[in-house]
């Protein structure tokens, strides 16, 4: 099975596709094909819930505690991904809300909002940092922020800048979020001292519960959609629009980090890890997060914007990030960046 996982892995890799995305795609087809109906709905609920638990667990278990306190001590450089992440990005997607009510559905136009409300990535912010030779322990510190502030963030601005019925804000789901997401994230901090030997010993293992987590939260939310009849309301051109509104926001984002990192006079390497961090979002918070959040006929439209998203950020960020390491005329990592430096960053779009 390996001999044949590989080749396909590295085919996809060189065409630009994640074979993540492109699994998470099968698995939307099939549940198009074969949604849950009845009893076996009920019972992947049920699983889905307990799954998407044992995820935050993982994600407090990785994140050492220690690593994001030292870090904390450059200030300038997270405060600038925060607010890129969940003041700018908010403000980016009311815009392409405003903008796209006339050309989408409602869901597709608030599925836009609902991703710019998302904190960073973790691993595909450093990955691309690490690619670009920029600050590989700013990006993992910084990203780690961006989740830690995300899981309590998100659903309040959620609940803000969505309202209109699309988001659960009652009694009720706010302690399914607590129990949910939250809870389980804060026994994993306090486990560490127990599991985070385990969890580094098993990683590529766990890798897979993380992801196969997310699969059956895809699953189970594109099998509502297809009870609720939600697909007969998408066509071909809405898809085409979401695409090009995803590009632009990823676009803006890029070149507006790229500006402020350079207007703080940030170091080129930090400059680099500011475009990465503050410019993505992520997939395996944004699913389990919109399950809690909104209705189960709405879920599936909603995560349409963020799926198309992170596919075009991961394309994109692969070239721009092997096109920054491949400039021969870089300064010291730790050099102050001058007007005509020809290796800083330049925003794409």
């Amino acid at each position: 099975m390996r001999t044949l996982v590989s080749p396909l892995r590295r085919t996809a890799g060189r065409l630009g596709f994640d074979p993540y995305i492109l699994a998470i795609l099968a698995t939307v087809g099939l549940a198009l094909l074969l949604p849950a109906r009845g009893g076996l709905a009920g019972g992947l609920t049920h699983v889905t819930t307990a799954a998407v638990a044992v995820l935050f667990f993982l994600y407090g278990a990785r994140l050492s505690t220690r690593a994001a306190l030292e870090g904390a001590r450059h200030w300038r450089l997270h405060l600038t991904i925060l607010l890129a992440t969940f003041a700018l990005f908010p403000l980016l997607g009311l815009a392409a809300e405003a903008a796209a009510r006339p050309l989408l559905t409602p869901e597709l136009a608030k599925g836009l909002l609902f991703l710019c409300l998302l904190p960073s990535t973790v691993q595909s912010s450093v990955a691309f940092t690490s690619i670009a030779r920029g600050s590989v322990a700013a990006a993992v510190c910084a990203a780690s922020f961006s989740s830690l502030v995300g899981i309590a963030l998100t659903p309040v601005l959620a609940s803000l800048l969505l309202g209109g019925g699309t988001v659960r804000v009652d009694p009720g789901s706010v302690l399914t979020l607590v129990l949910q997401l939250l809870l389980p994230f804060l026994l994993g901090q306090l486990s560490r001292r127990w599991t985070a030997g385990w969890i580094a010993a098993h990683r590529p293992a766990l890798s897979l519960v993380d992801r196969g987590s997310i699969l059956l939260v895809v699953y189970s939310a594109f099998s509502e959609g297809v009870a609720a009849g939600v697909w007969h309301t998408v066509s071909a051109l809405q898809l085409l629009v979401l695409a090009a509104f995803c590009t632009a926001l990823l676009a803006v984002a890029l070149a507006l980090t790229d500006r402020v990192g350079r207007r703080l006079r940030f170091p080129r390497a930090d400059r680099i890890a500011v475009v990465f961090c503050g410019s993505k979002k992520s997939l395996a918070a944004g699913l389990p997060m919109a399950a809690v959040l909104f209705t189960a006929g709405d879920v599936a439209l909603m995560v349409l914007p963020l799926m198309l998203f992170h596919q075009i950020q991961l394309m994109v960020c692969t070239v721009l990030s092997r096109r920054w390491a491949a400039d021969d005329a870089q300064p010291p990592a730790g050099a102050r960046p001058s007007a005509a430096d020809p290796a800083a960053p330049q925003p794409v779009g």
